[in-house]
């Protein structure tokens, strides 16, 4: 066989190969199209938490009895993760880690504070309804009038307090709706807060009116 015969063998060689390492690779790409996912391997927590945004709502409602382990009905969840639309490319094809965290907001006379009283920590690939209830003492019908509460679901792990927001005492005191988190991991976020925070003491309690002092004498003294 001559020279040339063998190189040109060698040739037809390596174009099959390369044709069949090409049809391998369009395959796998198939089949990740035809399971219906949507690729996200490279994604950033600023991009999980875009994709997390439409998918989370809130209630208000009282959650009595439901327990915060992400199977609380509707009814009863405060916050609630539905199946992401199919029209953004359907599931992911990697899930998600979300934190859906409850704080504690406690009016007193000196300012509000903050204090964590649940994170529920899950993994998502946007298929499947999640609800998780309001921790004890804070769903609608327990909050007394000096205690609110702040939720969120906001992708990765659990906030830095340097990822907390600043201003949430005066959001609470005002009874403002914004509040600033500092980061871009925030899904979705409710503030609910303390109902009459001008009336609580130094120890988030609601103060009393004194008792009316009796008078020393008869009510027809001059």
């Amino acid at each position: 066989m001559s020279t040339t015969h063998v190189a040109h063998g060698s040739l037809i060689s390596l174009a099959a190969s390369l044709a069949l390492l090409t049809a391998g690779c369009s395959g796998t790409a198939d089949s990740a199209e035809a399971g219906g996912c949507r690729e996200n391997s490279g994604w950033s927590a600023r991009d999980e938490a875009r994709w997390l945004r439409p998918s989370v709502s809130f209630s208000a409602a009282t959650a009595d009895g439901s327990a915060a382990d992400g199977s609380a009905g509707d009814e009863a969840a405060a916050v609630v993760i539905r199946p992401s639309d199919t029209d953004d490319g359907g599931p992911l094809c990697e899930p998600v880690t979300v934190q859906v965290e409850f704080w504690e907001l406690t009016a007193t006379a000196s300012g509000t504070d903050m204090t964590s009283a649940l994170r529920y920590q899950l993994a998502t690939d946007g298929t499947e309804d999640r609800g998780i209830g309001f921790p004890p003492g804070l769903s609608a019908g327990e909050r007394g009038a000096c205690t609110g509460v702040l939720m969120a679901a906001y992708a990765g792990a659990r906030l830095s307090e340097a990822e907390l927001p600043e201003e949430i005492g005066r959001s609470a005191s005002t009874g403002s709706e914004d509040v600033r988190f500092r980061t871009d991991r925030i899904g979705m976020y409710r503030l609910l807060p303390p109902s009459d925070p001008e009336a609580c003491d130094a120890d988030g309690e609601p103060t009393t009116a004194p008792p009316a002092t009796p008078m020393p004498w008869g009510s027809n003294h001059p």
